[in-house]
């Protein structure tokens, strides 16, 4: 990098900083839609330079981007093929139309069973051996097809196509926005869609060809059988393919360097969709992709269907109608995705109102295209409509890509997938059976798509409004993560155990945390102070992953835990014991610490010496171990739920309402408890409404309320704060 490109970059960071600082001080005079918006020049990728996509695949590397298309090209070459051949198979399988109808389009709706655990894996592992897996099932699936000698063995075969088809879905876009800089996603996605394009244009005549040139009833199999080939070579190719930092370019582009967690902890599936779907473009636009998907993918069939009924083509004829749809398509992409680059480099939420804009003519076109006296003009109207759906459909993906976090663009995939491919292909494939039935494939195709592809438009066109906070909390947590690395860097002894950072979160569309932040050093007891309702028992649930904030991170030890289950902060030390029951009643003390301690049953002695050393430390307990626990008092049931937590070693204790509702004496041996373990090293967060509580265990506080931290110190400061001691004793709001 030149002494004036580190000056600029410098500048832009300085910027950046400004930016993010500026943002940060006018949330509470934001309006709640708004959230954050940063200048549309510190957005993510409308800072690049703009450059040809042969420049930047020269730059990168053409290897990623050739195996996957050639992988996808292949992919919709069997794809079309199944729509051209449906009527062979139908005769051949001697079935009703509405069941091939039925079984070709429902085979889209397939892939959601793989999709969800090959996105989980394209977050945790290797994203190559997953392709090369995939790739190779697809291909024997795709020969199994041709084989099939009844119309269920063919229903099986399209169901392990489908299953396997989705890592094109999920593994390939993960793969191709971490290989390729943020201003070719327009490009690289427009090109992949070409080789698709390409595929579908040459499928219907190739196909076509080879069931004509073969003859008979079954002459329909050899395509299938000989399209298997060239799909199980390329997957052996693909277990080569590189494997890139994962958001490197978003890191580049707003940070100026690539910062990697050395020790990721992997994401769950619970977790990660609790805050894809939180993201508010994503969250529209799934509704949209689900009403796309009904006819996107019945449409083929039906069409050739009433090429069949209505105009007497056969195979080849019908193939040629396809391909000429299909050149339309390859025309239009190469302009569709330069512009939607150029587009996104001046302004996001209009690259993806584009979308939406080239989507809604198609809903016209679509019966002009129907009603046609010939097929000729039939073929003429079918150019337009394709490049229209096609085209648009093709650019979702670099939006996704964007607004996704870079370690679950895996599983945003996967959620955008199933809206299409199950909701919508399933449900559009169920949909067009029952109208093909009862009256043809014309009605059929008109009822379900012309609506489709209307509330499909509408809602991805409103949808954009949200682009810009999306992308502008993309770069708000990236640089909260280029700061947390610059302080583990500087000083590796100052990590806290425990951190909530920039947390957000909210109720439905009730907000109840606002940029929430703090952080516990190891060993130390933390108070959570505040009135009611000021959300410091939701900051504990965050913690503890019960709930998935709509932005921010949570480490532990300086390992970020935002996309984790409460299962698995269990197993990395953090324990959260909430206020009210915490026992099983109807069991005994001893029954319900043997259920605690459930996790460690595969070690008999093990077992019995956690369960020991938590009866040494509440003689009580063991005075009545054979007791049920609904004969003890409130407070001895909080005894028991802590004594349960502890079987566990916890790194980080969180107790919401310690003392709330019990008799002094109990809480004084609660207090006494607390003491001993801080002595031990244990690190503790207690929500505790009592201001002398607190001041007798916590070392520090935090003053919480309507979801922000206003008050961060020592007890003893906190203490000579009357305005906040009046807050917490009687409820009332701080001075402002």
């Amino acid at each position: 990098m030149s002494t004036a490109e580190s000056d600029a970059h410098h500048a832009r960071t300085s910027d950046l900083a400004q930016a993010v600082v500026d943002s940060s001080s006018e949330r509470q005079r934001a309006e709640q839609a708004e959230g954050v918006l940063l200048p549309d020049d510190l957005l993510p990728g409308t800072r690049e330079t703009h450059t040809s996509l042969k420049d930047g695949l020269q730059k990168v590397g053409f290897r990623t981007f050739t195996i996957l298309l050639i992988i996808v090209s292949l992919d919709n070459l069997q794809s079309s093929g199944l729509a051209v051949l449906a009527p062979n198979i139908q005769a051949s399988l001697h079935v009703s139309s509405g069941v091939i109808v039925f079984v070709s389009g429902i085979s889209g709706g397939f892939l959601v069973l793989g999709i969800v655990p090959l996105g989980w894996l394209a977050d945790r592992v290797r994203r190559a051996p997953i392709v090369g897996i995939a790739t190779f099932v697809f291909g024997i699936m795709v020969f199994a097809s041709g084989v099939a000698s009844n119309i269920f063995l063919f229903f099986l075969a399209r169901f392990g196509a489908g299953v396997s088809q989705s890592s094109t879905q999920t593994v390939h876009t993960s793969l191709l926005a971490d290989t390729y800089p943020i201003g070719l996603r327009g490009r690289i996605s427009a090109g992949m869609a070409i080789g698709a394009g390409t595929a579908g244009a040459l499928s219907p005549l190739l196909v076509g060809s080879i069931t004509t040139a073969v003859g008979g009833a079954n002459g329909w199999r050899w395509a299938f059988c000989l399209l298997a080939a060239p799909i199980l070579l390329v997957s052996v190719i693909a277990f080569g393919l590189p494997e890139p930092p994962r958001g490197q370019f978003e890191k580049l582009d707003v940070l100026g360097e690539v910062i990697e967690d050395p020790d990721p902890v992997p994401p769950s599936l619970e977790a990660a969709f609790g805050r894809i779907t939180r993201i508010r473009t994503i969250k529209a636009c799934l509704v949209a992709f689900s009403a796309i998907g009904f006819g996107l993918f019945t449409g083929p069939v039906l069409g050739n269907l009433f090429l069949k009924q209505h105009f007497h083509l056969d195979a080849f004829r019908r193939g040629l109608i396809g391909t000429i749809g299909g050149i339309g398509v390859l025309i239009a992409l190469p302009f569709i995705g330069r512009y939607y680059d150029r587009l996104y480099h001046q302004d996001p939420a209009k690259a993806l109102a584009l979308i939406g804009k080239v989507l809604l003519p198609a809903a016209v076109l679509t019966p002009i295209q129907y009603f046609m006296p010939n097929v000729w003009l039939y073929a003429v109207f079918s150019v337009p409509t394709a490049v229209l759906l096609l085209t648009s459909f093709s650019m979702i993906a670099p939006i996704l890509q964007s607004v996704a976090p870079y370690r679950l663009r895996g599983l945003t995939f996967a959620v955008s997938s199933i809206y299409v491919f199950f909701i919508g292909a399933t449900g559009g494939a169920a949909l067009s059976a029952l109208f093909d039935a009862s009256f043809g494939p014309r009605t059929a195709i008109l009822l379900v798509s012309i609506p489709s592809i209307l509330l499909g438009g509408i809602l991805i066109i409103r949808s954009s409004r949200f682009v810009r906070n999306d992308l502008s909390l993309v770069v708000v947590e990236l640089q909260e993560e280029l700061e947390d690395h610059k302080r583990r860097q500087a000083d590796p002894d100052s990590i806290p155990v425990l951190q909530l950072n920039a947390i957000d979160f909210s109720y439905g569309n009730v907000q109840v945390l606002f940029d929430l932040a703090f952080e516990v050093k190891r060993g130390e007891v933390l108070a959570l102070l505040g009135t009611n309702g000021a959300g410091k028992s939701t900051a504990l649930r965050i913690a503890a992953g019960l709930e998935t904030p709509s932005r921010g991170v949570v480490r532990l030890d300086g390992r970020t835990i935002t996309y984790t289950s409460p299962e698995q902060r269990s197993r990395l030390g953090i324990h959260f014991l909430p206020g009210g029951k915490g026992v099983f009643p109807e069991m005994t003390i001893a029954e319900n610490l043997e259920i605690g301690a459930f996790a460690y049953r595969s070690d008999r002695a093990d077992t019995r010496d956690r369960i020991e050393r938590v009866f040494n430390l509440f003689p009580m307990l063991a005075q009545r171990r054979t007791k049920r626990a609904d004969t003890l008092s409130g407070g001895q049931q909080q005894m028991l739920a802590l004594a349960i937590s502890l079987l566990h070693d916890p790194k980080v204790l969180m107790i919401d309402e310690l003392s709330l509702g019990l008799a002094p004496i109990i809480v004084q041996e609660l207090i006494t408890m607390v003491e001993r373990l801080k002595e031990e090293g244990v690190t503790l967060i207690i929500v505790e409404q009592s201001l002398n509580v607190a001041a007798a265990i916590a070392d520090r506080a935090i003053f919480m309320e309507k979801g922000q931290v206003r008050f961060s110190g020592p007890m003893d400061e906190l203490m000579a704060r009357d305005d906040l001691a009046r807050a917490v004793f009687l409820g009332g709001q701080m001075p402002t």
